[in-house]
């Protein structure tokens, strides 16, 4: 990685996902991006060290808007006494091409949803190296029991405002996506709610038909949690919620693509079928041994075991991986699902489109990933150039 100094930084023939033709970056001394550029639009700043990249793609790093955990600690086991690891979190969760996250808190206890969430508010405004926390994913415990996969049915509850304002309490602020079976409220109240208090309405973990999908957009949702998993499959005369989702022009979908929860084959069809650069996502849904060696962990009060980076439950229940973000972006470009600049797309500006965090471009900082990519060998992998 080539740190910034205190002099500006030029980055001269860069590919960057978005944009056409070669590209000049100009990084000020406080490492802020000032103008993204057509190479021989502008003269290089003379004061300015130039990093040629001859070619290679530059992007913002990854944002994982679905990420359990990592280096033992889940995050809905969150405490005072273990606050500290969430540090040390950010800074492996950098090392790995991440810029940002959140903390996603799978269905358990209000208790421990309040006592993870106070901790996590806590931090958030103390921030300072590795990934930033974004905001929170409350992956439940709204969910249809019959599609509930790993989540504990004991902790399932009613999709209505009432248990909501309980689940929440007083850390709405920081809860910046939250995963519901819409069909569970078929009054139709809850999403308008928390679309009021500013919180995305991701749809997931459900039973739900292509109708109540669309109510369920209509209303304001706007994400779908991990496509294909956790729902009714695309069926040629019902398409569910997925098909729904696939074709609605204001809904994004997150996958996740390590090659055991959604087949290849099928993530080739859902690009196909989908608006890539405004309707899909990558997330890891790395669970709390992501960054240890394979082996059995616990897990809440049960236990998994992860191989090759698939988790799994004893009964075989699929509940997770242990790869980072971008392992996801090199397995698109490996298996030929798509090209360089659009698995890069799906992992750093794609995310950040979702929650509404702005695209790269120029007044942000060149938190910048450097990307070599041979379309030959199929090849991809990064380095941190600026940051």
């Amino acid at each position: 990685m080539i740190q910034a100094t205190q002099n500006p930084v030029d980055i001269i023939n860069a590919r960057v996902p978005g944009y056409k033709d070669l590209q000049m970056l100009l990084v000020n001394p406080e490492g802020i991006i000032e103008q993204i550029l057509p190479m021989g639009g502008v003269k290089a700043d003379s004061r300015a060290s130039v990093i040629d990249v001859a070619g290679d793609w530059i992007s913002l790093g990854g944002v994982d808007l679905q990420i359990n955990g990592a280096l033992g600690l889940a995050f809905p086991d969150l405490k005072v006494e273990n606050a500290h690891v969430l540090q040390k979190i950010g800074q492996f969760l950098w090392d790995v091409g991440v810029d940002g996250f959140l903390p996603t808190l799978v269905t358990t206890s209000v208790e421990k949803i309040q006592r993870s969430l106070a901790v996590i508010a806590d931090i958030i405004p103390s921030q300072q190296a590795g990934a930033k926390i974004l905001g929170v994913h409350l992956e439940g415990p709204f969910l249809n029991y019959q599609k509930r996969g790993a989540h504990p049915a004991e902790y399932l509850l009613p999709l209505t405002i009432e248990e909501v304002k309980r689940v929440l309490g007083d850390y709405a602020h920081i809860v910046k996506v939250i995963t519901l079976a819409p069909e569970l409220d078929p009054i139709g109240e809850v999403i308008p709610y928390l679309r009021s208090l500013g919180i995305t309405v991701s749809l997931g973990h459900s039973q739900a038909t292509s109708a109540q999908g669309q109510l369920a957009f209509e209303l304001g949702a706007t994400m779908v949690t991990h496509a294909f998993n956790a729902m009714p499959p695309l069926h040629h005369r019902e398409p569910g919620l997925l098909g729904t989702a696939i074709t609605h022009p204001n809904v994004m979908c997150g996958f996740i693509a390590d090659g055991e929860h959604v087949s290849p084959t099928m993530l080739q069809i859902l690009l196909r079928a989908s608006d890539y650069e405004k309707g899909l996502f990558l997330v890891s849904d790395a669970l709390s041994p992501l960054g240890l060696p394979d082996g059995v962990y616990p897990w809440d009060s049960r236990q998994i075991e992860i191989k090759n980076g698939t988790a799994r439950l004893a009964d075989g229940t699929l509940s997770g991986t242990t790869l980072p973000l971008l392992v996801g972006v090199q397995n698109l470009v490996k298996w030929g699902i798509c090209n360089v600049e659009t698995a890069i797309l799906l992992a750093t500006d794609a995310p950040r489109q979702a929650i509404g965090l702005p695209e790269i471009g120029k007044s942000q900082a060149a938190n910048l990933l450097h990307w070599h990519g041979d379309e030959t060998t199929k090849e991809l992998t990064w380095q941190r150039l600026l940051g």
